[in-house]
């Protein structure tokens, strides 16, 4: 069997979902597959040409240990033995991609829904599982088993695909929106990205300000208070905490915005679609302070090769950006590639699929 995943764009929310505030992501059209097939050799191996390397691990039936952090593969497999699935034959296999890693496209995400998904029809008791439990099971062996900061944007953009509105609180809520969209330009700076320090600085950052806030007035809401109901912070306060407060209530409200684009009767309005995407990363830039001087470059670069808007994708720090181009696509990959970026011409794409 084949199973194909797709990486994906933050559009709208970036570091807002493990605060209880929604996202909006869309699936992008560079993917990640695996062939694999049942063995009658117990244990799973898996060859990973891309990167050069060849994953072997033993099996006997019992939950795995991890050599090292992060071992997606042995933590999905651990993830799916709680849930009662059997593996007394092996699995081996050949994954390949074409999503750039570490540069916060999700590519540790599509892996693992791949994964899962292999696992889950390859087992003694074969299920089809729905792309919904895909997303939770990956969530809990990438960021829960590892005891990782992070929400669960990744893991249902990547399997169910498309364009996606999330909400985390009171409890998960998913809404699959289908605009119109046209073309992106992904653009990969190539720089290395500091995901883990990035969201503890900026996750636990705002944690300590709703903290104090809950002091000062216990009324007050991220998710409904009104942003002019910022200003009576300014004096207990530190600026750059206040500078990180406001940021994150106009994220907010520029989701809200966007969800009305994109859901508009009257069709996607393409200019204030991009123009939201920018006003988003001005405050990614300046509040959450999560975007580097190459990135903007490449945006500035991109901008005025006739894209519509963009912002940095990710965690932040490096990694990647993207700008919403449907009328000139091949210039603005020029223009990002002129500042030193790795340019992918992308569109919106399916969620994760299998193919006998």
């Amino acid at each position: 069997m084949t199973v194909s995943t797709p990486g994906r764009i933050c559009l709208f929310g970036e570091h807002q979902d493990y605060l209880g505030l929604p996202v909006i992501a869309a699936a992008i059209s560079r993917r990640i597959s695996m062939d694999a097939q049942q063995s009658e050799q117990p244990g799973f191996r898996l060859n990973l040409p891309d990167i050069g390397d060849v994953v072997t691990i033993p099996f006997d039936g019992k939950p795995l240990h991890y050599p090292k952090i992060r071992d997606y593969f042995r933590s999905g497999i651990n993830v799916l033995l709680r849930e009662g699935f059997t593996f007394s034959k092996g699995i081996e296999g050949e994954v390949r991609g074409n999503i750039p890693i570490n540069s916060g496209t999700s590519s540790s995400s599509a892996l693992l829904v791949t994964w899962l998904n292999v696992l889950s029809q390859l087992s003694d008791e074969p299920q089809q599982l729905s792309r919904e439990r895909l997303a939770e099971l990956a969530y809990v062996a990438e960021v829960l088993e590892f005891g990782e900061p992070g929400g669960m944007m990744d893991h249902y953009s990547t399997a169910v695909g498309d364009v996606i509105y999330l909400e985390s609180k009171p409890k998960i809520a998913l809404r699959e929106l289908h605009p119109n969209l046209g073309i992106f330009v992904l653009g990969d700076s190539q720089e290395p990205k500091d995901t883990i320090g990035i969201l503890g600085r900026v996750k636990f950052g705002m944690l300590r300000i709703i903290e104090k806030l809950s002091i000062i007035n216990p009324t007050f809401s991220l998710d409904h208070s009104d942003i002019t109901e910022v200003t009576e912070f300014k004096d207990y306060l530190p600026k750059d905490e206040y500078i990180l407060l406001k940021g994150n209530l106009e994220n907010r409200d520029i989701l809200c915005d966007a969800l009305t684009v994109l859901q508009s009767p009257d069709g996607l309005d393409n200019v204030r679609f991009g123009q939201l995407l920018t006003d988003h990363q001005t405050n990614l830039r300046d509040a959450q302070r999560i975007s580097t001087p190459k990135i903007d470059r490449m945006i500035d670069g991109a901008l005025h090769a006739g894209a519509l808007g963009g912002k940095i994708n990710g965690s932040g720090g490096g990694g990647c950006m993207f700008v919403y181009a449907p009328n000139k696509p091949e210039q603005v990959a020029e223009a990002i590639e002129r500042e030193g970026g790795k340019a992918y011409v992308i569109s919106v794409d399916a969620g994760t699929t299998i193919q006998a």
